[in-house]
Order: structure tokens, then C-alpha cells, then sequence
């Protein structure tokens, strides 16, 4: 008889147990239903970009390339330096999965020709910003550096006063910031301005700029930049006659080092 009259006592005392293990959370409790990381309760990170990984550059240029561009590679008397100078010289980086580039240098009787492509991979560290949308503002701050020549309003929005193939289309010539028609910048022939690129990447841009060094021959150097998801394609592409006075052709570097450019966007599937 004493056994039955501990059994009501033991129920209750399971009772309470079991209240607190599954309590409401009306009552204090947590539920399965409230606990962290559950599928629509958390912040959704950001889409990481396309590209988790870099092209190996010194290899991205081919030779028959490499040779319009650095006319006088081909031509290296010695046969372990023309290996050399075809094979190019990495880029040195703390990190070839993020930023990796290759440089070439070619010195002959008619000119000295320097090649470089950077390849820089994006990573957004902050969960609600996309690796896309940091490339992309990285990208803008290039280009603002760059100071390319407003349009003028005939021009169109893009500011590529080239055709498909390169070469002059019929826009007007690209003015001054001011929006006053001006003489071609950086000793650009008209239609070759520094400007925006339509037809490269998610956007692009190039630029051309003519300096002196004293009384040396003018250097020219072509830069054409461009965005595919979250990497930044730079070439800069450079030429110094070895004659004084002579001035590198700016249609005919912007052509090779726009090929070069779209050959590497390509290369990415962008």
C-alpha cells in the first residue's frame, strides 16, 4: 500500500521534467524551431564570384602573339635568350590565386618594346557585399584614376570611337572634361582617345598615353583594363623608338593590345 501512494508523486515529478525540456517559448523555453542557424533565421551570405582561381599569365600569351607585339623577339640572335624573352618573367606576389602577372621585355635595333598582364581575383570580405560587386567598385576607382576625356554629346554612351575592328568610326572626337571639343589627349589621333570599351568583359576601358623622357624618343603606352565577374584583366602594352623623334603608331598598338585583351577574356569565358 505505501508503494501506490509514491506513484502519483513520481508522475508529477516526470511531468515537470519533461515540461522543461520542451517548453514553449511563451514560457522562456527554446524550441527546435528557434535555435541559431536554422534555415531562414540567419543572414544569407553573398554569391561568391565566378572565379575561384587564376590563369598561370606568363602562359597566356601565345608566341605567334608575342611576336606582333615585341616585333623583335623573333629575331634574338642567341637562342637560350630568345627562350627567354619569349618565356617572360612571373609577376612576384604574396599570393598567385589572387593576383598573378608576367612582364616582357624586348630590345632591338628599331625600338624597345615592354608587354605586361596582371590577372587580380576579388574576394569580398564582407558577407552582404558579392565578390562581383567589390570587383566592380574596384573597377570604377581604376577608371576614375584613369581621368579618360568626357564624350562629347554626339558621341555615344560608351565613348568607343572604334569599330569591331579596331579601327575609327565615324563619332566626333572625345573633348575636354569640360565638354568642349579639344585636341586628341596624350598625342592620340582623333577617334583614339583614351575611352570607355563596349565589347570587352562586363566592362572596359583604355588608355594611351605619349610621354618624353628629355631628349630620348617618345614612349607610348597602351593600357587596356577590364572586368569579367569578379577579376580585372590589365595589359599594358609600351614602345620607345630607338630613333629620335620617331613616334610609335597609336592605331597600330591599340589594335594589337586590344587583341591581346580580348584573346584573355576569351581565355575566361567571359
Amino acid at each position: 500500500m505505501q508503494r501506490k501512494a509514491y506513484v502519483p508523486g513520481v508522475a508529477v515529478l516526470l511531468a515537470a521534467l519533461l515540461a522543461g525540456c520542451t517548453g514553449s517559448s511563451g514560457d522562456g523555453g527554446t524550441t527546435d524551431n528557434s535555435n541559431p542557424g536554422e534555415p531562414g533565421t540567419a543572414t544569407q551570405a553573398a554569391q561568391p564570384g565566378k572565379y575561384a582561381a587564376l590563369p598561370e599569365p606568363c602562359g597566356a600569351v601565345d608566341e605567334q602573339l608575342l611576336e606582333e607585339l615585341l616585333p623583335g623577339i623573333a629575331q634574338l640572335p642567341d637562342e637560350a635568350e630568345r627562350e627567354k624573352a619569349y618565356a617572360g618573367e612571373a609577376t612576384v606576389t604574396f599570393n598567385t590565386d589572387r593576383k598573378a602577372g608576367c612582364r616582357w621585355k624586348v630590345e632591338s635595333a628599331q625600338a624597345t618594346d615592354h608587354l605586361t598582364v596582371d590577372f587580380e581575383r576579388v574576394v569580398s570580405y564582407d558577407n552582404a557585399v558579392s565578390d562581383d560587386t567589390e570587383a566592380e567598385r574596384l573597377f570604377a576607382e581604376r577608371l576614375a584614376a584613369a581621368d579618360l576625356p568626357v564624350p562629347t554629346a554626339g558621341e555615344s554612351g560608351s565613348a568607343d570611337a572604334t569599330g569591331p575592328s579596331g579601327g575609327p568610326s565615324s563619332s566626333p572626337s572625345s573633348g575636354s572634361p569640360s565638354g568642349s571639343p579639344s585636341s586628341p589627349p596624350s598625342g592620340s589621333p582623333t577617334g583614339l582617345q583614351p575611352r570607355a570599351l563596349e565589347d570587352l568583359g562586363d566592362e572596359a576601358f583604355l588608355d594611351d598615353e605619349l610621354s618624353s623622357s628629355g631628349s630620348t624618343a617618345e614612349q607610348r603606352t597602351v593600357t587596356v583594363a577590364f572586368r569579367t565577374s569578379n577579376v580585372i584583366v590589365t595589359v599594358e602594352y609600351a614602345e620607345q623608338p630607338a630613333t629620335v623623334g620617331a613616334v610609335p603608331d597609336s592605331k597600330e598598338m591599340q589594335d594589337r593590345a586590344r587583341k591581346l585583351a580580348s584573346g584573355l577574356a576569351d581565355s575566361l569565358g567571359g
